[in-house]
């Protein structure tokens, strides 16, 4: 889900834990959803649930139920313990069918009017919607659907979905929901909810993750697995790319609309995005990332004392370079888990203290030691600066930089806030200037095929690859109307909300 206010913004604000945050040094992506159908505490199960997705966006949370009579809903900003934690909004959210939402925003502001899930009165009864992902024509379709006289209250291109089924002339919802799906192009795993159904879709290409739980007999939609476990929860399977499911109280339809296409989900579930306790295709998360970092060893092996993780992104694959290599794994980076908000930033030197609130250098492990430093990307290396000079400050007599990914050379449109493409340091520097830039002794990256042999096939196919991975190679597996149609430099229309 993403705002329709121009692509590629830095993020404004640090939350809790992030690292990177303050100097746009990262990738983020956007929402987590979660729905459940027939659950007597289907509020409360949804709350855990986004819980357990709050990695996936920090800025706002929602949920949505429906009674029997009426839908209910609860949209805040902040984090879901801030919005969930009571009983009494869980009391205010009374019904056995229940969609849910955790949002990072892209662009623009995080206003109450973009959190979803997003809800409408359509000629059958009430809809609401939560969706992960990005549609590369979302504002084409937009300015089209303003055009025919649509009123548009939100900057999300979420809201776009909501016209198009309620425009579509189908006589059945599900029909509806589905000619409304033919008219997107992007990435989406969408779960919504009517007075009668729970329904889920994934874009064609599976670009974006959704799975299929079950929790006491009562189904469960979701973006990673990692949100069924702490329900308790069976993982049942994935929801297949282009398929449709829809819950009823008699049956359960399943529906692929697209026909077969070769999937290609994105890459970055498994580099950065997905939890490493979740299973993402078949595939242990955090197994692939301790096989990327096996295989970097491999491929980039450095003559040094011991290796060490940028936690907590680069552990697993550090673990893995580690055990590769035979080199000691150290914790030479302590993380602050405590740190909360970095709000009080007066002026750069101030704000350059930011790096070392929320993680500093182990002195008694690093000092007189030659480090391999292991991390899962580097997106404009303004951070990994401060990380090699810290690393240096407290004694490091070498410092060798190895990231586990390519690198980014390309931004992303299908729901990762990545920066234009003059600012990502792969882009604008070779290996040797992004290593002077940083100020590392060496630096090296996973190769392409080096990515796909962690996934387990022989390398990337460049015919048919087998994955989305634009952001290394520049090969958009769609069409990206909003870029080629130039609409996307027109500014829309802001309504500042009080809160």
């Amino acid at each position: 889900m993403a705002d329709l206010m121009g692509d590629h913004v830095a993020p404004k604000s640090a939350e809790a834990g992030d690292f990177y945050d303050e100097y746009g040094d990262t990738l983020r992506e956007e929402c987590g959803v979660f729905g459940i159908y027939g659950h007597p505490d289907a509020a409360a199960i949804t709350a855990l649930g986004l819980h357990a997705l709050q990695h996936r966006g920090q800025e706002a949370a929602g949920i949505t139920t429906y009674d029997g009579r009426r839908f209910h809903s609860e949209r805040r900003l902040g984090l879901v313990s801030d919005a969930f934690s009571d009983g009494e909004a869980i009391k205010r959210l009374p019904g056995h069918i229940a969609v849910g939402h955790v949002r990072y925003s892209t662009t623009g502001e995080t206003i109450l009017r973009n959190v979803q899930p997003l809800f409408a009165e359509l000629d059958g009864g009430g809809f609401a919607i939560a969706h992960n992902g990005n549609l590369t024509n979302g504002l084409t379709l937009r300015r089209q659907l303003i055009r025919d006289g649509a009123i548009c209250q939100s900057t999300s291109d979420t809201e776009v979905m909501l016209h198009l089924v309620a425009r579509s002339k189908r006589p059945r919802f599900t029909e509806r929901f589905i000619d409304a799906l033919r008219s997107l192009e992007g990435a989406y795993a969408f779960v919504g909810l009517t007075n009668k159904k729970l329904v889920g879709a994934r874009d064609p290409l599976g670009i974006r993750p959704l799975v299929l739980g079950e929790l006491d007999g009562h189904p469960i939609l979701t973006s990673e697995t990692c949100a069924l476990d702490i329900i308790g929860a069976r993982h049942v399977r994935d929801i297949e790319p282009g398929e449709v499911i829809v819950f009823s109280s008699d049956k359960v339809e399943t529906l692929r609309p697209f026909g077969t296409v070769a999937p290609r989900p994105c890459i970055f579930e498994y580099i950065y995005f997905a939890r490493p306790d979740s299973v993402v295709g078949g595939h242990s998360v955090y197994q692939v990332r301790k096989t990327m970092g096996m295989q970097l060893a491999a491929e980039a092996p450095a003559d040094a004392d011991l290796v060490v993780p940028v936690p907590d992104s680069g552990v697993p694959a550090a673990i893995g370079y580690s055990q590769a290599s035979g080199l000691p794994y150290e914790l030479g980076i302590i993380r602050n888990h405590y740190v909360g908000r970095t709000f009080i930033q007066p002026t750069q030197s101030v704000r350059d203290q930011g790096v070392r609130m929320k993680h500093s250098a182990n002195r008694a492990v690093v000092e007189g030691k030659r480090i391999v430093l292991i991390d899962d990307s580097l997106v404009r290396g303004t951070t990994s600066v401060k990380i090699v000079r810290m690393m240096r400050e407290a004694g490091a007599r070498e410092v060798h930089f190895r990231i586990s990914s390519p690198p980014i050379t390309h931004p992303d449109y299908y729901g990762i806030d990545t920066p234009d493409r003059d600012k990502l340091l792969a882009a604008t520097h070779d290996l040797e200037g992004m290593r002077r830039y940083i100020g590392a002794d060496s630096l090296a990256f996973l190769s392409i095929d080096g990515i796909y042999k962690s996934m387990g096939y022989e390398g990337r196919d460049p015919l048919r690859p087998q994955f989305t991975d634009h952001c290394f190679t520049g090969e958009y597996p769609t069409l990206l109307s909003d870029r080629e149609g130039e609409v996307a430099p027109r500014q829309l229309s802001l309504l500042a909300e009080a809160s």
